[in-house]
């Protein structure tokens, strides 16, 4: 059997959550072995999913399958890094880059640049219960260390472009994951939308679940997760096109969070082909989304101090920008 100490970071998480982390499995395959009688807190056979974890728990589970070897260091893969020190690194991820390996890409991803420039990543992980692409996930350190996902505690989209930071100890792991569930890192977007928002500024609060017609994507449903987006309205314009220029504000981190939310709302953000932004013979000619994350505000895991961070928008936003009256 393995045997895990509860640390204070996860106290009050689900019991399922917190042996997908231990284990390296889906949560799922937690479930399963939670249901089935296979995991013990204390001693006692706990078969409750919901079940609170308390700080100081000792948990028992099988042992785990050996883990597959995690990516290979790829020094052609470029990582724009805008600001490293021992304890965390900010990226200005460019768009057309996945951030970690997954099913159909398996090379050239963000994370293959990193493990090159950072070999202490290797030892880090995420939570293999999240799988969102920008979303708050992750674990304590040493707690289900997923060898595709070294040191990343949030994703953007492939098409996306802009700020996102990277852990480089388990003690920064840990404390990010913890600012992101509780709501304390920064996270601005700009976004380019069909139409005029009406009211010009506001919050976007429905929740979020996979699509029942289109597996691939993501919807606001009733049985999704909680999601909200603050959003305000920056420029509007007429010509070429009725579009306009919103600054949003994540507040939680859901799977295509913006997109999902702002065309749930009739704005789809221009480009997105997936959520009806792409709408050809309209005057605008994008390749990807126009969503950039420009801004990005945690406490350093080791100061305590608040950091924060800009990123210019890149050169194919700004050219669609310079276009419109």
């Amino acid at each position: 059997m393995r045997r895990e100490t509860v640390p204070a970071a996860l106290a009050g998480e689900r019991l399922d959550r917190v042996v997908a982390m231990v284990a390296g499995v889906s949560r799922r395959e937690a479930a399963a072995l939670v249901t089935g009688g296979a995991v013990r807190l204390d001693g006692r056979v706990v078969t409750a999913v919901a079940h609170r974890v308390r700080e100081g728990d000792e948990l028992e589970l099988p042992e785990p399958e050996p883990a597959p070897a995690g990516p290979e260091p790829d020094p052609t893969v470029d990582v724009p890094v805008v600001h490293e020190d021992p304890d965390v690194v900010v990226v200005d991820k460019p768009a057309g880059l996945v951030v970690h390996p997954g099913p159909g890409r398996e090379r050239g991803t963000l994370v293959h640049g990193l493990l090159a420039r950072y070999p202490d990543l290797a030892d880090l992980g995420a939570d293999p219960g999240e799988g969102d692409d920008d979303a708050e996930g992750g674990a304590e350190g040493g707690f289900g260390v997923d060898a595709s996902r070294p040191g990343i505690v949030h994703r953007l989209d492939k098409g996306t472009s802009g700020l996102l930071v990277v852990a480089r100890t388990p003690a920064a792991y840990a404390s990010l994951v913890e600012q992101l569930s509780a709501r304390t890192v920064e996270r601005t977007y700009a976004a380019l939308v069909w139409g005029h928002p009406d009211p010009p500024r506001g919050v976007i609060d429905a929740p979020i679940g996979r699509s029942p017609r289109h597996p691939t994507r993501m919807a606001v449903t009733a049985g999704g997760r909680p999601a909200r987006t603050r959003y305000a309205t920056r420029a509007a314009y007429r010509e070429p096109a009725v579009v306009a220029l919103l600054e949003c504000r994540l507040e939680t981190g859901r799977t295509h969070q913006i997109r999902v939310h702002l065309a749930a709302v009739g704005h789809p953000v221009v480009g997105d082909d997936q959520y009806g932004g792409r709408r050809p013979g309209a005057g605008l000619t994008l390749e990807r989304p126009f969503l950039h994350a420009e801004a990005l505000a945690f406490t350093h895991p080791r100061t305590g101090e608040r950091v924060a961070f800009r990123s210019a928008l890149p050169g194919d936003l700004a050219l669609v920008l310079d276009g419109l009256r």
